[in-house]
């Protein structure tokens, strides 16, 4: 098979190019911007211009522009990325399509990103790997909304080198008047980001003006074509020069005679001999060997997956890192980072998400949002929560300590997503800014008196029964009647009341979904506090939210967290109406009322399901009573131990 404009060589000749293109540099860039500003077209030209289309391929292509094309009777360049028949049918890139090609300097992988803001989450996966973004506008249109969030993002993101492509430069007669308005424009908006460079380029991706030629309508540019810029810009290619990480993946043990860390190193180099320093626990060794699938090597550095054999048998796995002795990474739990949102479901601080990095993973809650960043004006502005591509600062922390760098520093170990907890999406992307000092200063202080021996001293087992239901359900009937069974029995318990709390600990805390999830995990962590003191709490709260139950089962130790569906239905709960708040929220007097106007996540697999309906109170709590002697947590003899 040939290319349109240049035959292969013979097998010799084939062997000598991939030779030659072994030793090339590499440069991984991504196209961004607006919708219709011609991000698929110019990589369509790019593969064009540097002969990676096939005869078969071409004729393919004017086939499809013919049935799918927005050109006319010219060849639509788009259709070679927009791979998906819903993107062809759309006329809109949907996901991220990544396509290699080659000139006689350099060696390239490009990546075409969505420019609709509901796929900016598919920019961001772009944007992670890249080391230049070409950012496309289109000259009629100017600097939009969403070039501005894509080159934001490219900043957060480690993004240092812009090529500003002032595309479609032929709809308006090529003025230069235009062109100087929108670069002075994007000069003024993006300064603040902290590019090193920023290159304007007019051109037309369509007919090829200064994708690879210099464009004869346009004497009066003098800079470089898009190709000529991008086999001689000058990127950051200095991982190695930066301290040893060793992120690992995997301990391998395949017998009793070998034990070795595998995984890709993050940044550094290594040799045998070297002393490496495990980065959670502070315990040092030496390399013994470094295995790689074609043997031993004498040395190994960024980007190479090798397994690691070390002199001692020191403690580490999976999610640690082996990290050089002179230059450690952070080791914390409380941080600030950058965080871009993705989920059609808000970001809520005090909502448990899962937190991974490069190879570690852990709960996360985000404690404080301190404010989300204006994509058109970089305004902080004060916020409660972060919705769909929207960009904020916030304090995050994890359940465990993580070992990480500072994103300035080091780009791989200092990212992380986001993922929700109940569907397993990933719903945001974080670029660590810095430790908190508040972490540095708080240790876990030793005590003598522990859980174990306050509740021997109650004679029973500290317990969490947290009911949840609709308001009416009748959690707090049941809840006062089920303790004063309980204290007649000589336990030792407490009731934590959903309105009761709100009068003290929670007072300053609304409706709203971010005001109820922090009302869940203050109580929560209340919880836990009276569980440590040996006793059997009971929690009545609607408490609507799943994510926010898990957090609070997550909180206990295992098998103390028993939840309670109190069951009944929503037409029954308006019907009792007992503080007269349904008619108030059915008229709309009251928002964000569960229910009404806010949703309620009825429990999938509670311990307890109690259906209400035509029952009482008192065979509810016989029903929790039954439950409770046959799991031995408290019984009338006293044990329960």
């Amino acid at each position: 098979m040939r290319h349109v404009a240049k035959s292969f060589a013979p097998a010799d000749g084939v062997r000598d190019y991939l030779a030659a293109q072994e030793k090339k540099s590499l440069l991984r860039f991504l196209t961004c911007g607006s919708v219709d500003d011609g991000k698929s077209t110019l990589i369509g030209r790019l593969l064009s211009d540097t002969k990676q289309i096939f005869e078969d391929q071409l004729a393919a292509l004017e086939r499809d522009s013919r049935k799918h094309g927005t050109t006319g009777d010219d060849i639509d360049f788009a259709l070679l990325v927009d791979g998906l028949e819903a993107e062809r049918e759309q006329g809109i890139t949907i996901d991220v399509a990544y396509r290699f090609f080659a000139t006689p300097k350099r060696k390239f992988i490009v990546a075409d990103t969505p420019g609709h803001e509901q796929y900016t989450r598919n920019m961001a996966t772009g944007a992670s790997t890249a080391d230049l973004a070409i950012v496309l506008i289109d000259a009629r249109q100017g600097v939009l909304r969403q070039t501005r969030r894509h080159s934001i993002i490219a900043s957060l993101l480690g993004i240092r080198h812009i090529v500003l492509a002032v595309n479609k430069i032929d709809l308006v007669d090529f003025d230069q008047a235009v062109f100087d308005r929108i670069v002075e424009d994007y000069r003024q908006f993006s300064h603040e980001l902290g590019f090193q460079t920023i290159v304007p380029i007019p051109m037309s991706a369509r007919y090829g003006d200064n994708v690879s030629r210099p464009s004869e309508s346009m004497e009066w540019y003098s800079g470089p074509t898009l190709i000529e810029h991008l086999e001689t810009v000058s990127v950051d290619e200095a991982m190695v020069e930066l301290p040893f990480r060793f992120p690992v993946q995997y301990v391998n043990r395949p017998n009793l005679d070998f034990r070795g860390f595998a995984g890709t190193i993050a940044s550094g180099s290594v040799a045998p001999g070297d002393e490496v320093v495990v980065a959670k626990s502070g315990k040092s060794s030496r390399v013994k060997r470094i295995v790689s699938y074609g043997g031993d090597l004498i040395q190994a550095a960024a980007g190479q997956a090798v397994t690691l054999v070390l002199d001692d048998e020191v403690e580490i796995s999976r999610g640690n890192m082996l990290v050089s002795p002179a230059a450690r990474p952070q080791v914390a739990d409380q941080f600030a980072a950058n965080i871009v949102w993705f989920d059609e479901a808000a970001l809520l601080p005090g909502r448990s998400y899962l937190l991974r990095t490069e190879t570690d993973q852990t709960s996360a809650t985000v404690t404080d949002l301190k404010y989300r960043i204006n994509v058109n004006n970089f305004a902080h502005e004060a916020a409660k929560s972060l919705d769909m591509n929207e960009v904020g600062i916030c304090n995050i922390s994890t359940r465990t300590p993580i070992a990480f760098d500072t994103f300035a520093d080091n780009g791989t170990t200092g990212a992380f997503i986001l993922i929700d907890r109940i569907s397993n999406a990933t719903v945001g992307a974080g670029m660590i800014l810095h430790t908190l000092r508040r972490a540095e200063n708080i240790h876990w202080q030793s005590l003598d008196v522990g859980k174990r021996v306050r509740a021997d001293m109650k004679n029973q087992r500290p317990a969490i029964f947290w009911l949840t239901g609709l308001s009416g359900s009748g959690k707090s009937t049941i809840a006062n009647l089920f303790e004063k069974k309980l204290f007649a029995t000589g336990r030792h318990t407490y009731i934590l009341d959903g309105d009761n709390v709100r009068h003290g600990l929670n007072r300053d805390l609304g409706f709203t979904d971010a005001d109820r999830v922090e009302n869940i995990r203050r109580v929560a962590e209340v919880a836990k506090l009276m569980a440590d003191a040996g006793l059997i709490v009971i929690v009545s709260f609607i408490s609507p939210f799943s994510a926010e139950r898990r957090m609070a089962r997550e909180l206990m130790a295992d098998g103390e967290f028993v939840e309670v569906f109190v069951d009944t239905p929503f037409e029954e709960c308006t019907r009792r109406d007992p503080k007269g708040l349904y008619a108030r929220a059915l008229n709309g007097e009251i928002r964000n009322f569960t229910g009404v106007d806010s949703p309620y996540e009825a429990p999938e697999n509670p311990e307890i399901h109690l259906k209400t309906l035509g029952k009482s109170a008192e065979e509810m709590v016989d029903a929790l009573e039954h439950w409770l002697n046959d799991r031995d947590i408290a019984d009338d003899s006293g044990g329960g131990l």
